[in-house]
């Protein structure tokens, strides 16, 4: 099946509601119907044209007046580390231990899941109703298969998981927590190169990182992995992120 063939599905649009990135705009979201059959094929296509997932839901942001945010993918083969990276790289893949384990609910997954939340995101909607129907909700794929735990060991620890879906055509990084007290480590950065290095593994072009906002922080570090990708509404092309404007 060619990679940008889908399903037809009804797509729905949300009422306007205040963006969790850009704290003075508001939001809408695109999103097919939650009770039509999904498969990895269909997926595929969609995340091909820019649309990410949150649990069963699988979305694209849809705003009035704002297109700030850019789905963004690195081209595996073409992937080249700066130098940090390679630090990062040579100094954890030496301690750090990964193991792929199904997408399953794992008790001592969802305990660090709320560590994280509480250290790194202690104001935020997620870690006020960290549950773990929630986590469920939100991690664990239901489609049969496509999402992966990449669990990280240092020595006997857990410090980290990475949940990634597995597509045709690339990997798709979901989410990624990890222990507040290794974050000396990076182990975000060391999460994003494990992911580079399983895709070439697998022969998978692409790892998707979701959508890179400008006026976002917290995704600045997505423009560090060069070179990059971005859906421009007709094509995935290399992506120079613009820069802000002087004050």
């Amino acid at each position: 099946m060619n990679q940008d063939t889908a399903r037809h599905f009804a797509l729905y649009l949300t009422e306007a509601h205040s963006c969790v990135y850009l704290t003075d705009q508001l939001s809408r979201t695109l999103f097919v119907d939650p009770h039509a059959l999904m498969d990895g094929f269909s997926y595929q296509a969609l995340i091909n044209k820019g649309f990410r997932r949150s649990g069963a839901h699988v979305y694209r942001p849809h705003c009035d007046h704002c297109n700030a945010c850019v789905p963004v993918r690195i081209p595996v083969a073409a992937f080249q580390p700066n130098r940090s990276q390679r630090r990062n790289w040579q100094r954890n893949v030496a301690a750090i231990t990964s193991v792929d384990t199904p997408a399953v609910f794992n008790s001592a997954h969802f305990d660090l899941y709320c560590r994280y939340l509480a250290a790194r995101h202690p104001d935020g909607d997620m870690a006020e109703d960290a549950s773990a129907e929630n986590y469920r909700n939100f991690l664990v794929e239901p489609w049969g298969g496509v999402t992966r735990f990449i669990e990280f060991w240092l020595a006997d620890q857990l410090i980290g998981v990475a949940v990634t879906d597995q597509l045709e055509y690339g990997l798709s990084a979901v989410y990624t927590f990890f222990d507040p007290e290794i974050a000396e480590r990076a182990p975000g950065v060391f999460a994003i190169l494990t992911q580079i290095e399983l895709a070439r593994r697998l022969a998978l072009p692409y790892l998707y990182l979701g959508y890179w906002i400008r006026d976002c922080q917290k995704m600045a570090y997505k423009t560090r992995f060069q070179p990059l990708e971005a859906w421009n509404g007709l094509d995935w092309q290399i992506f120079a992120p613009p820069k802000k404007a002087p004050l």
